[in-house]
């Protein structure tokens, strides 16, 4: 099974985070960034990660991004990134949700 593990952030005073993580909500059946409201994402996701926490979790999720200014959502599949809100909705769009999971 996948380990699919989302950094998000339950607080922003960025209006962009909270443009991408809300982005997808209302949208009966689809996908979107924060897997928390969508079923289907929900059965193969494991772990929301919230990076207001802590600064230990926002540079832990940097680091693994490879930018030092990354925002959330970042997706990851295990130790593999899958990548950011940009990345997740042209895969949306595509249709190629599992292939930018990395399940396929």
């Amino acid at each position: 099974m996948s380990s699919i593990k989302v950094y998000y952030t339950s607080m922003s005073g960025s209006r962009e985070v909270s443009r991408m993580e809300g982005a997808g909500e209302k949208k009966e059946g689809g996908y979107c960034p924060r897997p928390d409201c969508a079923p289907r994402i929900n059965r193969i996701m494991n772990g929301l990660i919230d990076i207001s926490v802590s600064l230990k979790v926002l540079q832990e999720m940097r680091m693994r991004v490879s930018t030092p200014k990354a925002l959330p959502p970042q997706i990851f599949n295990g130790q593999e990134y899958c990548g950011d809100f940009e990345m997740f909705h042209k895969a949306k769009e595509k249709e190629e949700i599992l292939k930018f999971l990395k399940m396929e």
